[in-house]
């Protein structure tokens, strides 16, 4: 499936002229064609007009720039990748390197020849590169839940007990428009990195935790966090998503890297507890520490 269509490109396939653009097939990314000649005078190729027959002892092709073969890409090259300005003529860039080899040899293997350079040509261009390319930052401006927080016990805690604290996380999916091109993103989280309030960071770990029964409220759990001081502290769940994306319903390709997304702060209050003996209950002395009216202390 091509990346870009239009009825240019079907009028240059019924006229029998190769195609420029790259696309999808069932094994990958296929790009490049094989009716190419270098300029003598610039180096520049250019296609061959139909029937032509080059005296050139080898043949040549281009392929993506950064490009590892299938859907992958290099992804520290794409950092620096030659960028390929739109032509003021509307001819669209993209960055290419040119390979070469012998001519009518069987079993013939493609070397390095030029690059890297801007290909320019007037019909719509093989946008992978550019989503690729742009996809990290997408995935990380996309509205991923990281997911629901829960203390237990809550609002209120011990200070000194554990506080089990787990998350609800779900995988997500979104399509958005990217060069005029339709992307789905998968979005699956895979990490979970847990900020305590108290300065205590757990994590990233593949672990988003589970909830205890109430009689077991107080155990140490994967993700549970005992306080050593009392007072109101937030806490922070960060999820860390690993995406695919497809474009115009081809293969599904990995985004380079993962996302991190914050959930909204839990707010959770850390008690102490005492344990004091009383001559007498509530109901002789009602403003008895203890007492409902008398006053908790933290």
């Amino acid at each position: 499936m091509l990346l870009t269509t239009s009825p240019l490109d079907v009028h240059a396939e019924s006229e029998g002229k190769p195609r420029i653009g790259g696309g999808f097939i069932d094994t990958g990314v296929h790009v490049g064609a094989d009716n190419w000649v270098p300029n003598p005078n610039t180096g520049e190729f250019s296609r061959a007009e139909p029937g032509t027959v080059s005296s050139d002892p080898n043949e040549y092709k281009y392929e993506l720039q950064c490009h590892l073969g299938g859907g992958d890409f290099d992804t520290p090259c794409l950092a620096r990748q030659l960028d390929c300005k739109d032509r003021e003529d509307g001819a669209k860039g993209i960055p290419v390197m040119w390979l070469s080899r012998p001519r009518g040899v069987p079993g013939a293997v493609w070397t390095y020849h030029s690059g890297p350079t801007c290909f320019y040509d007037p019909k719509p261009e093989d946008l992978l590169p550019r989503i690729a390319a742009d996809i990290q930052r997408q995935f990380q401006n996309l509205p991923v839940s990281a997911g629901k927080v829960t203390a237990q016990p809550s609002p209120n805690t011990l200070r000194g007990a554990e506080t089990n604290f787990y998350a609800e996380a779900v995988e997500q999916q979104f399509d958005i428009t990217m060069f005029g091109q339709q992307v789905h993103v998968v979005a699956t989280p895979v990490q979970y990195t847990w900020n305590y309030g108290d300065g205590t960071v757990f994590g990233p770990q593949p672990s988003m935790g589970g909830a205890l029964p109430q009689g077991r409220w107080g155990e140490k759990t994967r993700t549970s966090h005992a306080y050593a001081s009392t007072g109101d502290f937030q806490v922070v769940l960060t999820t860390s998503f690993q995406g695919t994306y497809s474009v115009n319903s081809g293969p599904p390709l990995p985004i380079p890297g993962q996302g991190q997304f914050n959930a909204p702060p839990q707010g959770i209050s850390v008690w102490r507890s005492l344990t004091r003996n009383y001559a007498d209950d509530c109901n002789a002395n009602p403003q008895g520490q203890g007492c409902p009216g008398a006053g908790a202390s933290r």
